[in-house]
Protein backbone atom coordinates (compact mmCIF):
# COMPACT_ATOMS: atom_id res chain seq x y z
CA UNK A 1 0.00 0.00 0.00
CA UNK A 2 1.15 3.62 -0.56
CA UNK A 3 -0.24 4.96 2.34
CA UNK A 4 -2.27 7.76 0.77
CA UNK A 5 -4.60 8.31 3.16
CA UNK A 6 -1.34 8.67 6.08
CA UNK A 7 -2.75 10.29 9.33
CA UNK A 8 -6.81 10.92 8.14
CA UNK A 9 -9.41 10.79 9.96
CA UNK A 10 -12.00 9.09 8.35
CA UNK A 11 -15.53 8.54 9.65
CA UNK A 12 -17.30 5.28 7.99
CA UNK A 13 -20.98 4.39 8.40
CA UNK A 14 -22.15 1.11 7.86
CA UNK A 15 -18.81 -0.52 8.18
CA UNK A 16 -20.29 -3.64 9.22
CA UNK A 17 -20.35 -5.66 5.81
CA UNK A 18 -20.48 -4.96 2.26
CA UNK A 19 -19.30 -1.90 0.71
CA UNK A 20 -18.90 0.39 4.02
CA UNK A 21 -16.82 -2.58 5.24
CA UNK A 22 -14.50 -2.96 2.32
CA UNK A 23 -14.01 0.65 1.75
CA UNK A 24 -13.10 1.04 5.82
CA UNK A 25 -10.83 -1.79 5.69
CA UNK A 26 -9.39 -0.01 2.28
CA UNK A 27 -9.31 3.51 4.16
CA UNK A 28 -7.04 1.67 7.06
CA UNK A 29 -4.59 0.00 4.41
CA UNK A 30 -3.75 3.10 3.46
CA UNK A 31 -2.58 5.12 6.77
CA UNK A 32 -6.14 6.06 7.71
CA UNK A 33 -7.36 6.48 11.21
CA UNK A 34 -10.65 4.88 10.23
CA UNK A 35 -13.70 4.92 13.02
CA UNK A 36 -16.45 2.43 11.58
CA UNK A 37 -19.99 2.81 12.38
CA UNK A 38 -23.18 0.52 12.22
CA UNK A 39 -26.05 -0.43 13.75
CA UNK A 40 -25.00 -3.85 13.88
CA UNK A 41 -22.87 -4.16 16.99
CA UNK A 42 -22.18 -8.17 15.51
CA UNK A 43 -20.67 -7.11 12.60
CA UNK A 44 -19.04 -4.06 13.63
CA UNK A 45 -16.99 -6.94 16.47
CA UNK A 46 -16.57 -8.54 13.89
CA UNK A 47 -14.96 -6.00 11.69
CA UNK A 48 -12.41 -4.93 15.15
CA UNK A 49 -11.09 -8.66 16.09
CA UNK A 50 -9.91 -8.73 11.96
CA UNK A 51 -8.40 -5.31 12.27
CA UNK A 52 -7.73 -4.37 16.11
CA UNK A 53 -6.72 -0.75 14.95
CA UNK A 54 -9.98 0.16 13.12
CA UNK A 55 -12.07 2.18 16.14
CA UNK A 56 -15.60 1.02 16.07
CA UNK A 57 -18.75 2.44 17.34
CA UNK A 58 -22.09 1.29 17.18
CA UNK A 59 -24.70 4.19 15.76
CA UNK A 60 -28.00 4.25 13.80
CA UNK A 61 -27.25 7.15 10.96
CA UNK A 62 -31.08 7.56 10.64
CA UNK A 63 -31.26 8.99 14.37
CA UNK A 64 -30.22 12.35 14.56
CA UNK A 65 -30.15 12.67 18.23
CA UNK A 66 -27.36 9.72 18.16
CA UNK A 67 -25.65 11.14 15.70
CA UNK A 68 -25.27 14.49 17.25
CA UNK A 69 -24.43 12.60 20.78
CA UNK A 70 -21.37 10.93 19.14
CA UNK A 71 -20.06 14.10 17.07
CA UNK A 72 -19.25 15.58 20.21
CA UNK A 73 -16.88 13.13 21.00
CA UNK A 74 -15.15 13.70 17.96
CA UNK A 75 -11.86 16.39 17.38
CA UNK A 76 -11.36 15.75 13.41
CA UNK A 77 -12.55 13.94 10.38
CA UNK A 78 -11.25 14.42 7.54
CA UNK A 79 -13.58 12.46 5.57
CA UNK A 80 -16.87 11.08 5.75
CA UNK A 81 -17.60 8.34 3.95
CA UNK A 82 -21.80 7.78 3.97
CA UNK A 83 -22.42 3.81 2.68
CA UNK A 84 -25.95 3.75 4.37
CA UNK A 85 -28.40 2.40 1.98
CA UNK A 86 -31.69 -0.02 1.47
CA UNK A 87 -32.75 -1.61 -1.40
CA UNK A 88 -36.64 -1.95 -2.25
CA UNK A 89 -37.95 -4.26 -4.56
CA UNK A 90 -41.15 -2.95 -7.10
CA UNK A 91 -42.75 -0.35 -8.91
CA UNK A 92 -44.59 2.75 -7.65
CA UNK A 93 -47.38 0.65 -8.02
CA UNK A 94 -45.88 -1.93 -5.46
CA UNK A 95 -44.50 1.47 -2.90
CA UNK A 96 -46.81 1.58 -0.63
CA UNK A 97 -45.77 5.24 1.59
CA UNK A 98 -44.20 3.10 4.58
CA UNK A 99 -41.91 1.97 1.83
CA UNK A 100 -41.55 5.77 0.46
CA UNK A 101 -41.01 6.91 3.91
CA UNK A 102 -38.17 4.15 5.23
CA UNK A 103 -36.36 4.16 1.82
CA UNK A 104 -35.88 8.03 2.08
CA UNK A 105 -34.82 7.69 5.72
CA UNK A 106 -32.28 5.16 5.22
CA UNK A 107 -30.68 6.15 1.98
CA UNK A 108 -31.16 10.34 2.18
CA UNK A 109 -32.40 11.43 5.43
CA UNK A 110 -29.28 9.23 6.89
CA UNK A 111 -26.63 11.12 4.76
CA UNK A 112 -28.25 14.85 5.60
CA UNK A 113 -27.79 14.08 9.42
CA UNK A 114 -24.30 12.82 8.88
CA UNK A 115 -23.54 15.61 5.99
CA UNK A 116 -25.01 18.58 8.65
CA UNK A 117 -22.99 16.99 11.68
CA UNK A 118 -19.86 16.46 10.09
CA UNK A 119 -19.61 19.87 8.09
CA UNK A 120 -19.35 22.63 11.05
CA UNK A 121 -16.17 20.75 11.99
CA UNK A 122 -14.83 20.83 8.38
CA UNK A 123 -15.70 24.48 7.57
CA UNK A 124 -13.64 25.03 10.71
CA UNK A 125 -10.59 22.91 9.61
CA UNK A 126 -10.94 24.58 6.09
CA UNK A 127 -11.02 21.12 4.07
CA UNK A 128 -12.48 17.58 4.11
CA UNK A 129 -14.01 15.60 1.56
CA UNK A 130 -17.28 14.06 1.78
CA UNK A 131 -18.08 10.54 -0.51
CA UNK A 132 -21.70 9.49 -0.69
CA UNK A 133 -22.58 6.27 -1.94
CA UNK A 134 -25.70 7.00 -4.63
CA UNK A 135 -26.21 3.47 -7.76
CA UNK A 136 -26.03 3.72 -11.06
CA UNK A 137 -30.13 3.36 -10.07
CA UNK A 138 -30.82 6.81 -10.22
CA UNK A 139 -31.30 9.84 -11.99
CA UNK A 140 -28.26 8.21 -13.92
CA UNK A 141 -30.81 5.27 -15.31
CA UNK A 142 -33.98 3.83 -14.89
CA UNK A 143 -33.88 0.01 -14.07
CA UNK A 144 -37.43 -2.25 -13.24
CA UNK A 145 -38.50 -3.00 -9.98
CA UNK A 146 -36.18 0.03 -8.45
CA UNK A 147 -38.58 2.79 -7.85
CA UNK A 148 -38.11 4.18 -4.83
CA UNK A 149 -34.55 3.00 -4.28
CA UNK A 150 -34.09 4.68 -7.86
CA UNK A 151 -35.80 8.14 -6.48
CA UNK A 152 -33.60 8.10 -3.27
CA UNK A 153 -29.91 7.46 -4.68
CA UNK A 154 -31.16 10.10 -7.29
CA UNK A 155 -31.85 12.29 -4.51
CA UNK A 156 -28.40 11.21 -3.19
CA UNK A 157 -27.07 12.76 -6.11
CA UNK A 158 -28.37 15.79 -6.04
CA UNK A 159 -27.71 16.38 -1.87
CA UNK A 160 -23.60 15.79 -3.18
CA UNK A 161 -23.90 18.57 -6.22
CA UNK A 162 -25.49 20.68 -3.48
CA UNK A 163 -23.00 20.29 -0.95
CA UNK A 164 -20.14 20.35 -3.25
CA UNK A 165 -21.56 24.35 -4.88
CA UNK A 166 -21.91 25.60 -0.83
CA UNK A 167 -18.81 24.44 0.51
CA UNK A 168 -16.40 24.56 -2.51
CA UNK A 169 -14.69 27.50 -0.94
CA UNK A 170 -14.42 26.55 2.06
CA UNK A 171 -11.78 23.51 0.25
CA UNK A 172 -14.83 20.74 1.26
CA UNK A 173 -15.27 18.30 -1.49
CA UNK A 174 -18.33 16.20 -2.16
CA UNK A 175 -18.58 13.53 -4.70
CA UNK A 176 -20.85 10.41 -4.84
CA UNK A 177 -20.58 6.79 -6.08
CA UNK A 178 -22.65 5.03 -8.29
CA UNK A 179 -21.96 1.20 -8.21
CA UNK A 180 -23.75 -1.31 -10.46
CA UNK A 181 -24.25 -4.55 -8.80
CA UNK A 182 -21.95 -5.33 -6.02
CA UNK A 183 -21.91 -9.15 -4.57
CA UNK A 184 -22.41 -7.89 -1.19
CA UNK A 185 -24.29 -9.97 1.71
CA UNK A 186 -27.39 -7.46 1.39
CA UNK A 187 -27.46 -8.36 -2.57
CA UNK A 188 -27.20 -12.27 -1.30
CA UNK A 189 -30.05 -11.89 0.88
CA UNK A 190 -32.39 -10.55 -1.74
CA UNK A 191 -31.48 -13.33 -4.58
CA UNK A 192 -32.30 -16.13 -1.53
CA UNK A 193 -35.66 -13.83 -0.47
CA UNK A 194 -36.78 -14.15 -4.68
CA UNK A 195 -38.79 -17.03 -5.81
CA UNK A 196 -36.12 -18.66 -8.21
CA UNK A 197 -33.00 -17.90 -6.10
CA UNK A 198 -30.57 -19.92 -8.84
CA UNK A 199 -32.63 -17.67 -11.75
CA UNK A 200 -32.54 -14.74 -9.88
CA UNK A 201 -28.45 -15.20 -9.49
CA UNK A 202 -28.42 -15.57 -13.45
CA UNK A 203 -30.73 -12.67 -14.25
CA UNK A 204 -28.62 -10.00 -12.18
CA UNK A 205 -24.77 -11.46 -14.16
CA UNK A 206 -27.12 -11.37 -17.43
CA UNK A 207 -27.83 -7.37 -16.93
CA UNK A 208 -24.01 -6.88 -16.52
CA UNK A 209 -22.10 -6.22 -19.74
CA UNK A 210 -18.85 -7.42 -18.33
CA UNK A 211 -20.68 -10.95 -17.70
CA UNK A 212 -19.96 -10.53 -14.14
CA UNK A 213 -21.14 -8.59 -10.50
CA UNK A 214 -18.84 -5.74 -9.04
CA UNK A 215 -16.90 -6.43 -5.98
CA UNK A 216 -16.91 -4.44 -2.80
CA UNK A 217 -13.50 -3.41 -3.07
CA UNK A 218 -13.21 -2.10 -6.65
CA UNK A 219 -16.07 0.38 -5.13
CA UNK A 220 -13.74 1.36 -2.24
CA UNK A 221 -10.68 1.69 -4.56
CA UNK A 222 -12.61 4.74 -5.89
CA UNK A 223 -13.41 5.90 -2.32
CA UNK A 224 -9.82 5.84 -1.65
CA UNK A 225 -9.25 7.59 -4.62
CA UNK A 226 -12.12 10.29 -3.61
CA UNK A 227 -10.57 10.34 0.35
CA UNK A 228 -7.15 10.88 -1.07
CA UNK A 229 -5.05 14.30 -2.03
CA UNK A 230 -5.51 12.62 -5.59
CA UNK A 231 -8.51 14.11 -6.02
CA UNK A 232 -8.40 17.62 -4.51
CA UNK A 233 -9.89 19.19 -8.03
CA UNK A 234 -12.58 16.74 -7.89
CA UNK A 235 -15.88 17.96 -6.33
CA UNK A 236 -19.52 17.61 -7.17
CA UNK A 237 -19.39 14.72 -9.46
CA UNK A 238 -20.71 10.85 -9.76
CA UNK A 239 -17.97 8.27 -10.10
CA UNK A 240 -19.84 4.93 -11.99
CA UNK A 241 -18.00 1.86 -11.11
CA UNK A 242 -21.09 -0.42 -12.53
CA UNK A 243 -19.03 -2.65 -15.57
CA UNK A 244 -21.14 -0.50 -18.40
CA UNK A 245 -24.85 -1.12 -16.92
CA UNK A 246 -25.06 2.72 -17.33
CA UNK A 247 -23.85 3.24 -21.02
Amino acid sequence: MTKRLKDKNILVTAAGQGIGKATAIAFHKEGANVIATDINDKTLEDLNKEYPNIKIQKLDSTKNNEILEFVKTLDKIDVLFNAVGFVHHGSILECEEKDWDFSFDVNVKSMYFMCKAILPMMIKQNSGSIINVSSCASSLKGFPNRFVYGTTKGAVIGLTKSIAADYVKQNIRCNSIAPGTVFSPSWQDRVNQSPDPVQAKKDFIARQPMGRLGTAEEIAAVAVYLASDDSTFTTGTTISVDGGISI
